[in-house]
C-alpha cells in the first residue's frame, strides 16, 4: 500500500448517463475504455475500489409512471439496467487488466455473486475491483442511497463521486457561468440548499455515518489520481461547521 495515498479504501459512484457520452441513451466504449484507465492509476498504487454505476443511460424508473408502469416495476427496470452497466464496466476493467468481481443485491446467479458484505470485504483485500450492482435491491432507493449504503457497509474512506462538473455549486454552473464552486460544505448545507449533491437518504446516511462525499470531475485526466493521492480536486462534503467557498 502506498503510504502517500489519502484514501485508501473508496466508493467511486458514477452516474449511468455518463456513460452515454455525447449521447443520450447507451453506452460509449470510449468513455468506458477512459474511465477504466483512470481507475487503473489509483488501483496500480494499491487503492482499494468499490464502484456503483447507476443505469439512467439505459432506463430511468422515475420515468416510468409517464409510460404507464408503475413505481416499483419501473425500479426493478432500472435495477437491471445497473447491471447492464457493470457488466459492461466490469468487461473493460478487465481488459485494462484489472481483477473484479461483480455483485448483486438480486438474485442473478449466472452472472454475478450475490452480494456478502463480508465477501466483498475480502475481494477489496485481495486487491480485486468490486462493481456493486442492482443498487439495494429494493424499489423507491436510488443508486446514491445504494453507494452511501455499500461505502458505509465496506468502511470506506470516502465516497468519491465522479461527475462532468468541477465539483458542488451554489447554482448549476452548466446554466450559469457565474456559479460559485465550494472546496468545502456540510452535509446540512447540502440539504437545506437543495444542491442535489445526492438525494437526501443518500446524504442522510452519510451524516450518520461521517461518511465524507468527494464531488469531482471524473472527465479531467488525473483527477482521480490527484484526489487518492491528496490534492485539493472537487468539493469535499462532510460535518463543517460552515461552508467554504
Amino acid at each position: 500500500m502506498n503510504n502517500n495515498l489519502k484514501y485508501k479504501r473508496i466508493l467511486l459512484k458514477l452516474s449511468g448517463e455518463s456513460l452515454a457520452g455525447e449521447g443520450e441513451f447507451g453506452i460509449d466504449p470510449q468513455i468506458l475504455t477512459f474511465f477504466a484507465k483512470e481507475i487503473k492509476k489509483i488501483h496500480d498504487l494499491g487503492v482499494q475500489v468499490g464502484i456503483v454505476i447507476g443505469g439512467g443511460n439505459i432506463y430511468r424508473g422515475l420515468n416510468a409512471s409517464g409510460q404507464g408502469i408503475d413505481r416499483v416495476t419501473g425500479d426493478q427496470m432500472g435495477m437491471l439496467a445497473t447491471m447492464i452497466n457493470s457488466l459492461a464496466l466490469q468487461n473493460t476493467l478487465e481488459n485494462n487488466g484489472m481483477y473484479t468481481r461483480l455483485m448483486t443485491a438480486i438474485n442473478m446467479s449466472a452472472i454475478a455473486e450475490p452480494y456478502i458484505r463480508r465477501r466483498a470485504i475480502r475481494h477489496l483485500e485481495k486487491k480485486r475491483i468490486v462493481i456493486f450492482g442492482a443498487g439495494t435491491g429494493h424499489p423507491y432507493f436510488s443508486t446514491d442511497t445504494a453507494a452511501s449504503l455499500r461505502a458505509v457497509e465496506i468502511e470506506a474512506d470516502a465516497i468519491i463521486k465522479g461527475t462532468r462538473v468541477d465539483g458542488v455549486y451554489n447554482e448549476d454552473p452548466e446554466k450559469n457561468p457565474d456559479a460559485v464552486m465550494f472546496d468545502e460544505i456540510s452535509y446540512l448545507d447540502v440539504l437545506q440548499k437543495n444542491l442535489r449533491v445526492m438525494d437526501m437518504t443518500a446524504i442522510s446516511l452519510c451524516k450518520e455515518n461521517n461518511l465524507p462525499i468527494i464531488v469531482f470531475n471524473m472527465d479531467k485526466p488525473d483527477n482521480l489520481l490527484k484526489l487518492v493521492t491528496g490534492q485539493s480536486i472537487g468539493t469535499s462534503v462532510g460535518n463543517f461547521s460552515e461552508s467554504k467557498k
